[in-house]
């Protein structure tokens, strides 16, 4: 893995628990999930809203917690967000703060968007950006 990706999740407060790459769900299929003509969002926040980033942090830990998207150790998959994590592919992490992902993600690479997957592949929370709102959009894999 490259290690500007390491830096970067670690800046994010994000602890790497395995420095390569993962292969636990086509990162195309991901996409889909989050990107597709048809996809809805559980949740949205308008970037106008006082406090979005906040609102928007609050609601993605919700959705994350309710699918759930953590194992047991409290490990999830993430693409590194910013240009050039989908070469990177799925890394396993361990949240050391566990508030407000979507903020500090936000601080670190000038967007709350990124893409989070359970360590099994078959669940996926991720937050994208439309138009003038945020998006968290959860999905369920066969």
């Amino acid at each position: 893995m490259d290690q500007d990706w390491m830096a970067v999740l670690q800046r994010c407060g994000l602890q790497v628990v395995q420095d390569h790459a993962i292969d636990a769900l086509p990162i195309n299929s991901a996409f889909y999930a989050v990107n597709g003509v048809d996809v809805e969002p559980v949740a949205s926040v308008p970037f106008s809203s006082s406090g979005a980033m906040g609102e928007l942090s609050r609601l993605w830990h919700t959705q994350s917690s309710v699918l759930p998207l953590c194992d047991e150790d409290g490990d999830f998959l993430i693409m590194p967000p910013g240009a050039g994590g989908s070469k990177v592919g799925w890394v396993k992490v361990k949240d050391q703060v566990g508030i407000d992902l979507p903020a500090r993600i936000a601080n670190v690479t000038g967007s709350p968007e990124f893409i989070a997957i359970s360590p099994d592949g078959r669940r996926l929370c991720a937050v994208t950006v439309e138009d003038d709102e945020y998006w968290v959009v959860v999905h369920k894999f066969a």
